[in-house]
């Protein structure tokens, strides 16, 4: 069943990997690069684009995959198709309407994966998969999207720290420690409803429990053993230990500042998130999650890391530099921000075998 099924990987993908080029040039003329668009109001969706299409797109990819039924890849499909429908301008309406949909198809999709395996870590995935759900309907309802952004980065937060709780079983954290864990979860998703009705607060009740969430993660992850490993293991664990620390910079910036609707700090929070967090999360996870999806072997290289520095080192660039109000540092720390992503992606593309 899982070998007739990968006739869908490589189409999928490909729309994911369509999206990225559309939210990153829409992200680009968002920053002020001067540039041509492929329409109009292309540098107003780049999140859209990027969270809800590009994102969303993959990881529900990564969850059909995983459960192995061909009703699961309706989900990203509609995401996918909707992202490209949006990206080119050919309907306002019916793009976002199919957006929202995949993200219902997602819930679904974790509905199934509960029943079969009712985990902590299955929970906290599935309510990931609400988040973006409600992220969505929000935007499908019409509102400006500062005020839910939060909840489409939690979707992707509390996907990430389900996969780190379920890893985190070979190091057998104490009974304590796992409290702990859903203590804060609880916090931080309690600031994300908090924010529907009192923005300021709920912002910063989130971002405490980010903070909370990324010393977690750093303390209690086996990549703080994985680490001290060779080759891709510890390229691995060097990915994940710095997106934990971008997260705690973006759950500090979110206590100190508060709810933002624009401007450098609110720069600062987002993209410490999204870029710093997020990405760095995925050039971790992509050597083991595409060979799952295209059916390759990935052959890890220490030329990885040259694009994990340049992220890194370009969005500390852009973040810094923007707050310090240098236009220059904002414009090419972000212009190799999509360079970085773009470097490691076509690093790990053409590598590998076909897996028979």
């Amino acid at each position: 069943m899982e070998s007739d099924n990968r006739i869908y990987h490589l189409p999928l993908l490909l729309l994911a990997v369509l999206t990225l080029f559309a939210a990153a040039w829409a992200g680009l003329l968002r920053l002020g690069w001067d540039w041509p668009a492929l329409q109009p109001e292309l540098q107003k969706i780049h999140g859209p684009l990027m969270i809800s299409g590009f994102l969303g797109t993959l990881i529900s990819l990564e969850r059909a995959v995983a459960l192995g039924k061909r009703w699961a890849y309706i989900g990203p499909l509609m995401i996918g198709v909707g992202s490209v429908l949006l990206a080119f301008g050919i309907s306002e309406i019916i793009g976002p309407l199919l957006m929202t949909l995949g993200s219902l198809w997602l819930v679904l999709i974790f509905v199934v994966v509960l029943r079969q395996h009712m985990a902590p870590y299955t929970i906290v995935m599935a309510m990931g998969a609400l988040a973006l759900f409600l992220g969505n309907s929000l935007w499908l309802l019409g509102w400006e999207i500062h005020y839910f952004v939060l909840w489409w980065a939690g979707f992707l937060i509390l996907t990430i720290a389900g996969e780190r709780l379920e890893l985190s079983r070979i190091r057998m954290p104490s009974r304590n420690s796992l409290i702990g864990f859903g203590l804060i979860l609880t916090w931080y998703v309690s600031g994300l409803f908090v924010m529907l009705w009192a923005f300021d607060l709920g912002v910063r009740l989130a971002a405490a429990g980010m903070l909370g969430l990324a010393f977690w993660l750093l303390h209690y992850d086996i990549a703080r053993r994985t680490v001290r490993q060779t080759g891709l293991t510890r390229f691995i664990a060097v990915c994940l230990l710095g997106g934990y620390v971008w997260l705690a910079v973006a759950g500090i910036a979110g206590m100190i500042f508060g709810g933002l609707k624009s401007g450098a700090a609110y720069d600062l929070q987002l993209h410490a998130i999204f870029l710093g967090f997020v990405f760095t999360m995925i050039f971790g996870h992509a050597p083991i999650i595409f060979p799952a999806i295209i059916g390759t072997d990935i052959n890890y290289r220490k030329l990885f890391y040259l694009p994990l520095i340049l992220l890194h080192f370009s969005l500390l660039l852009r973040l810094v530099g923007e707050n310090a109000g240098y236009l220059w540092a904002r414009l090419w720390g972000g212009l190799f921000n999509v360079v970085a992503v773009l470097i490691y992606f076509g690093m790990i593309a053409p590598i590998g075998k076909r897996n028979e």
